[in-house]
């Protein structure tokens, strides 16, 4: 298949803002249903060309979506093309943009997505709905898996398929750090008494924004106390507490709190360099190999804080104006299969927690789960889930992140 020619995203930017100029196109009949045959959907996919935009900054990601997701779609006869972005909002940018223009035939098949990226897809009628839950491996997913069925608070309602699971945590060095604190709101006291020894990345950076909801959470007495959805008498009563507390630790991190990392691969680099002592991480599985590789220290550890942490989980959506809809329905699907969810839970692959239920699987699916190498370093996901904290709806996400900028790093 001829690679599609991108349009200028000016241009598809500029034809978004003429709003009624052009008819976006309406919502589409998904190309599988629950009255279709899967053999149908493999028929159409076949010779297919998927571009798949996702996040392009992490090396283990891309070569586990390059090196095993993409030949096992080969073998489907369809081809997978990654498109790395820097910011998962360039590419809902594009199909926004491409859905504004009128556009059928659009760049992206399929979007590593979750939170307000695909909040704001949703809004505006971007995804194709009514797919997801009639994949074939979609048999192996929990019904009543609360983490698979919303994003941040959104009702998933088949417009995306999970992908994998992920729990925020604390990394520290037990080496520099032998009595770390218990508690998140004692980790805010414990880099106030280390001067220059802890920093988080700068919101809207997507660890910094959720190191900000997890701060919100220890300093308002707990998730119930917030609660998921977004209320802005809440957001009023319970936020100057939270700037109050950051702005109040800010002189004491790295480097005075002038300046944050761009992100956690910045915070990462610090970590392993030792100017910090801790970094924090959605994908805590990744450490075994960090470690191993050298990259991070041999005492590195995961903080278990006693009130718990934020999970959530990953999905993978495909726009409407896709013209390869059948080809990434497979891609999501295979993704979905449990010789895939193994391979991405391997921490020597990628590391990432499988959204599968294991008892749901046949024993020899399950056992390549069970021969999963067990981390020195990683806590095994129930542990590390235990008081696990759900995510604030994705209308929480943009007011925490402006008013951290406003209220924290613009005082600086």
């Amino acid at each position: 298949m001829t690679a599609r020619p991108l349009l200028p995203a000016a241009t598809l930017l500029a034809a978004a803002l003429l709003g009624g100029a052009c008819a976006a196109p309406s919502a589409q009949t998904p190309a599988t249903s629950s009255d279709r045959p899967w053999a149908e959907v493999l028929s159409d996919a076949e010779g297919q060309t998927v571009d798949l935009w996702m996040y392009g900054g992490d090396d283990r990601g891309n070569a586990y979506v390059d090196d095993v997701l993409a030949p096992a779609a080969s073998d489907l006869g369809v081809t997978l093309r990654r498109v790395p972005v820097a910011d998962t909002k360039d590419a809902v940018r594009r199909v926004l943009a491409e859905r504004a223009a009128g556009q059928d035939d659009g760049s992206v098949d399929l979007v590593w997505v979750n939170g307000d990226n695909f909040a704001t897809g949703q809004e505006a009628d971007a995804w194709l709905c009514g797919w997801s839950d009639d994949l074939p491996n979609m048999q192996y997913v929990g019904d009543e898996d609360p983490l698979v069925s919303e994003d941040f608070g959104v009702p998933v309602e088949g417009c995306e398929a999970p992908w994998h699971k992920a729990q925020f945590a604390f990394v520290y060095d037990s080496a520099r750090v032998p009595d770390p604190p218990t508690t998140v709101s004692g980790l805010l006291d414990w880099a106030e008494a280390n001067p220059g020894r802890f920093t988080y990345p700068a919101p809207p950076d997507f660890t910094g924004s959720v190191f900000v909801r997890q701060a919100l959470y220890a300093l308002s007495g707990g998730a119930e106390s917030v609660g998921t959805d977004f209320d802005e008498g809440a957001y009023d009563e319970l936020t100057p507490a939270l700037w109050a507390r950051l702005d109040d630790v800010a002189p004491t991190l790295w480097r005075q709190g002038r300046t944050y990392p761009r992100d956690q691969v910045a915070l990462d680099r610090l970590f392993a360099d030792g100017q910090v002592d801790f970094t924090m991480t959605y994908g805590p599985a990744t450490l075994t190999e960090l470690v191993e590789d050298g990259t991070f220290p041999a005492t590195t550890r995961v903080l278990s804080p006693a009130d718990g942490t934020i999970g959530n989980a990953s999905f993978l959506a495909i726009p409407t104006s896709s013209p390869d809809q059948a080809g990434a329905m497979v891609v999501a699907d295979l993704a979905l299969s449990p010789q895939q969810q193994a391979a991405k839970a391997d921490p020597a692959v990628w590391g990432q927690f499988t959204v599968l239920d294991e008892e749901l699987l046949d024993p020899e699916s399950a056992s390549a789960f069970d021969g999963l190498p067990a981390s020195p370093v990683v806590p095994a996901y129930d542990d590390l889930s235990a008081n696990a904290q759900p995510e604030l709806s994705s209308e929480w996400v943009t007011p925490l992140d402006e008013g951290w900028r406003r209220e924290v790093l613009g005082r600086r």
